[in-house]
């Protein structure tokens, strides 16, 4: 279905205070999947439900990413106007709307870190060369390729992993939760994520090369 330009996505957040509270069967998961559902058909109203169900929930999940309370508000919007545009793309089958959410959320949550520390690292670096001068500039680069290489190597042996291994570790090890709030966003039981978190460090560290 042909999905709303994006000047449309900013009049779809502004309308989620105006749904019918008819449309929620209650606060239970499955009333979530049939809204999201709905959403992905171009149901407004149905998509107001999945805000005020999710939205304290996702800028939770962000602020402990991001910190900043300013920041964790800009990244929880555009987090539901991805859930907007890409509504159509939730499969029940696959798992539950919260956990499809949240997963969403914590990308981009930290996409945004990365996106400032690589911002810093580069006024750092630039503050740098200018203190040592350019001789230094030689060094630098070879350091930054050799970490660009290592940062790849790991990306590739992340995406070796299934989706709940490596959704499992990043929100683990990267963002700091316990395996009880890492098996309540996925939706998944606490004995599984660890089995599955367990198996994915073996894996990483044979695709590293890592030994004991």
């Amino acid at each position: 279905m042909h999905r709303r330009a994006d000047d449309d996505d900013g009049r779809v957040l502004r309308a989620v205070g105006d749904h019918d509270p008819t449309l929620a069967a209650g606060n239970g998961t499955s009333s979530v999947d049939s809204a999201l559902l709905r959403a992905g058909r171009g149901d407004t109203r149905a998509f107001s439900v999945v805000y005020d169900q999710l939205a304290t929930r996702v800028y939770g999940l962000v602020r402990r990413v991001v910190r900043d309370p300013a920041q964790a508000e800009e990244v929880t919007q555009e987090v539901f106007v991805e859930v907007w545009r890409q509504a159509n793309r939730f499969d029940p089958a696959r798992g539950n709307a919260t956990g499809w959410i949240c997963t969403l959320a914590h990308r981009r949550a930290v996409d945004r870190v990365r996106s400032a520390q690589a911002a810093t690292d580069r006024e750092r670096r630039a503050g740098d060369l200018d203190a040592r001068g350019a001789e230094t500039g030689y060094d630098e680069v070879v350091e930054q390729v050799e970490l660009r290489m290592e940062y790849e190597r790991l990306r590739r042996c992340l995406h070796g992993l299934t989706d709940l291994q490596r959704e499992s570790i990043s929100l683990a090890y990267y963002s700091g939760y316990t395996y009880r709030e890492v098996a309540e966003m996925l939706s998944t039981p606490v004995p599984t994520v660890k089995t599955r978190m367990r198996d994915g460090l073996i894996r990483l560290r044979d695709c590293l090369g890592v030994t004991a």
